[in-house]
């Protein structure tokens, strides 16, 4: 399938999803870029529903979207296993580095780190946990410079 058709349907895909079982996700309006089995990117436009009163992305539209690209990683690795595993944001540790103007993109590099964590607790039947890294950047006005930077705590069971 062509890559611009696969986006499509990942996206569509989180939407519903989001629209079903989170709505607040749906309101961002995320738009998958890459998503594989070691990294992904998620955007998400700077409009009415994300922008604060000084036109710039919201804070938590920008967690949304920390958390968007770093548990969209870890779900995608655990339907390739084909095994149900119970997944949650333990923590969050952000730093905002400049003001997000424009379109929004959340990186996630961390897919073998998330990978490492389902196979210890499919073997060891706890739950297990990981910081996953998430770097925004916001190519538009600030090229590949970071805007913020992201450490979510990802706890993962066995269900």
């Amino acid at each position: 399938m062509p890559d611009f058709l696969e986006k499509i349907r990942q996206t569509a895909s989180l939407r519903l999803w989001s629209f079903i079982k989170v709505p607040m996700l749906y309101h961002v309006c995320p738009t998958v870029e890459a998503l594989d089995e070691a990294h992904t990117i998620v955007s998400l436009p700077l409009r009415r529903q994300t922008r604060n009163h000084l036109n710039s992305m919201y804070m938590g539209a920008l967690v949304c979207g920390a958390d968007l690209a770093s548990g969209l990683i870890a779900f995608h690795l655990m339907k390739k296993q084909k095994k149900k595993f119970s997944i949650v944001f333990k923590d969050l540790k952000a730093e905002f580095l400049k003001r997000p103007e424009a379109r929004t993109y959340f990186h996630c590099q961390d897919g073998g780190k998330i990978q490492e964590l389902l196979n210890t607790a499919q073997k060891t039947g706890e739950r297990t946990h990981a910081p996953i890294d998430v770097v925004a950047t916001c190519p538009k006005k600030t090229g590949d410079i970071p805007i913020a930077r992201f450490t979510l705590t990802l706890s993962v069971k066995m269900k």
